[in-house]
């Protein structure tokens, strides 16, 4: 099993971790500190010798940062995490709706007279760090650069991932690192820089076509890298891990301690990215006197834009997924079948997880989840993110919702699938809230746009048939996708925050959802790709974009309310199961085969 269920906090840890951490602020005279959950990385995933937020709060979300002062603790969490948060921080942390209150007012607040809050730069950007500074302007709280405050009091802390990094096949990948370094370059020079700064271990793969295992779910090597304006690249991490590696002559290997010299010995003009390079970066190169500019990685869009020979990988990683998801929702619905006919039949959320990774496994190609596997039933698919535990596991229900968002790692392609599944008959409002998420995804599944939107322009067609019921979801409709890379890549993203406008080749996730604490939680999600589109006869001539959709599985149509939905919106559906019937059908066992006839009837 790649997934563990074994609950990795405990919320009795907290209370007595804070009160080291607050001897230890006032032993070096500090008001407070400032603990992000992200690494020297800045990535979403973190080793876990880096889950600082998780080892002092128990909260184990994937976004969110604490503010310890003498007298309270300030968890800020945003819409996703609010409900694991209050689950699995104890009393002592006060969780804070972020961004609704912004850090610098929550400290006005806290420290009405003033204060030295301290923070670690290897741990924050500028933009992070600037942003709260801007904001704390006319008060007596300053912010002050420390030595890490947490590494020293956590003794069993989990030593650094070493895992060997391997090559990625040129053929998956449709370019050359050769081809990916001179592309980069060009843009180096075309901007008049003469080195950039890359700290995210995906793009760094990306670059050299390689890939790792350092990261749960995530097949990447930790590393930086310096890219020079002619093509070369000097790559800094734990050479033990390169030994299956062959790099060329552009690529130059460098223990990870050189990284810091070596920034010192740069000349001319150094790009950095102001979103994800660490605070400590732009120093040091400030205190060498040497000349930075902040523009975007140089690898996000490039990357983002999937060649032909990814997004080829991607139909066929999605084919290979979507029968083993046929698989699973034949085994899910004859469980469910036995617990209607045995109220004592025994079937839980774990149970659910296991068989599906098995179902994933059994293709034979599966390297690794992408993602824990969401599975919530009832009330627990409420929690947007929630993770089952051994301690959290809970027993299905007839009349349950089962939630189930997953994903898998494939060689050619990143999955990430949702399916929220009726465990036998459910109420009137569950089959309406879930109407209205279909008939969201479906608006974004159909949609065509002109070059140039941004995911914030369409963010709200999702959105639309749940705020005619007065109704929302507090996360973004969709996220990027990698390429057996990061299951969340930006910059792409379906979101109202979202500007960067969508080109042909990324993939993002649909998925929209309606959740109600303590009762029940509907997502549905799909992968879709950026491609040219047609224009509809007398349409404008200007360039026109729309989806090709990734995913295929069936979506419950014993869920839906087909009275419900327009004319447009049943066809799409009915087009959509007979092309998931077509192409998976051959590829299943006979009695998920049945079962698939069955479940991509026409409305």
């Amino acid at each position: 099993m790649f997934q563990s269920f074994a609950a990795t906090t405990r919320p009795q840890d907290g209370p007595p971790r804070l009160a080291r951490l607050r001897a230890a602020l006032s032993d070096i005279g500090v008001d407070g500190y400032l603990l992000p959950r992200s690494d020297a990385h800045m990535g979403e995933y973190v080793a876990s010798c880096d889950e600082r937020l998780a080892w002092l709060t128990g909260f184990t979300g994937s976004a969110g940062f604490c503010i310890v002062l003498p007298d309270t603790a300030g968890l800020f969490v945003d819409g996703r995490y609010r409900v694991q948060a209050r689950a699995q921080a104890a009393e002592d942390f006060t969780i804070v709706n972020w961004p609704e209150t912004r850090p610098a007012e929550w400290l006005r607040t806290a420290c009405p007279d003033g204060g030295t809050i301290g923070f670690d730069p290897w741990l924050h950007t500028p933009d992070e760090i600037e942003t709260i500074e801007r904001d704390l302007k006319g008060s007596q709280i300053r912010l002050s650069p420390l030595d890490n405050q947490i590494d020293p009091l956590w003794s069993d802390r989990p030593p650094a991932p070493m895992s060997p990094a391997r090559p990625y096949p040129e053929t998956l990948a449709g370019r050359s690192s050769t081809e990916k370094r001179t592309l980069i370059a060009t843009a180096l020079r075309e901007n008049d820089q003469s080195a950039c700064i890359l700290t995210q271990p995906d793009s760094i793969c990306w670059l050299l076509n390689i890939r790792g295992s350092d990261l749960p779910r995530l097949p990447v090597m930790q590393a930086f890298a310096i890219m020079h304006d002619d093509g070369r690249v000097d790559l800094f991490t734990h050479p033990e891990k390169c030994t299956d590696l062959v790099f060329d002559e552009g690529v130059s290997l460098r223990p990870s301690e050189a990284f810091e010299p070596a920034l010192r010995t740069l000349s001319g003009v150094v790009r950095l990215d102001k979103a994800s390079v660490p605070l400590r970066i732009v120093n040091l190169l400030q205190e060498a006197a040497i000349s930075t500019t902040f523009m975007q990685d140089p690898c996000l869009m490039p990357k983002a834009r999937k060649t032909e020979a990814e997004l080829a990988g991607a139909r066929a990683a999605h084919l290979r997924d979507g029968a083993a998801m046929v698989e699973f929702l034949c085994w899910l619905d004859g469980q469910a079948d036995a617990l209607l006919a045995d109220p004592a039949h025994e079937l839980t959320e774990i149970d659910i997880a296991r068989h599906l990774e098995a179902c994933r496994a059994a293709t034979g190609a599966l390297q690794d989840l992408s993602f824990d596997t969401i599975s919530g039933s009832g009330p627990n698919g409420a929690i947007v993110h929630y993770r089952v535990t051994e301690d959290s596991n809970r027993r299905l229900l007839p009349g349950d919702l089962m939630l189930v968002d997953s994903g898998g790692q494939y060689l050619d392609g990143t999955t990430d699938i949702t399916r929220t599944i009726a465990i036998g008959p459910v109420g009137t409002l569950e089959a309406q809230c879930f109407t209205a998420v279909l008939k969201g995804m479906i608006a974004i599944s159909r949609t065509r746009f002109p070059r140039g939107v941004a995911g914030s322009h369409l963010d709200a067609l999702a959105r639309y048939p749940l705020w005619m019921m007065g109704r929302d979801y507090d996360h973004g409709t969709g996220h990027g996708v990698g390429a057996f890379l990061s299951v969340h890549e930006g910059p792409q993203r379906l979101s109202r925050l979202s500007t960067v406008p969508l080109a042909e080749g990324m993939i993002l996730s649909n998925e929209p959802g309606y959740y109600r604490e303590g009762a029940f939680g509907i997502r549905l999600e799909n992968l879709i790709a950026v491609r040219k589109g047609v224009p509809p006869e007398g349409g404008d001539a200007r360039e026109w974009l729309d989806f090709e959709t990734l995913t295929l599985a069936p979506i419950d149509r014993r869920l839906v309310l087909a009275q419900e939905m327009s004319a447009d919106e049943r066809a799409w559906l009915d087009n959509y199961h007979d092309r998931v019937c077509t192409l998976l059908r051959p590829l299943v066992s006979d009695s998920a085969a049945r079962w698939l006839d069955a479940a991509c009837q026409p409305l």
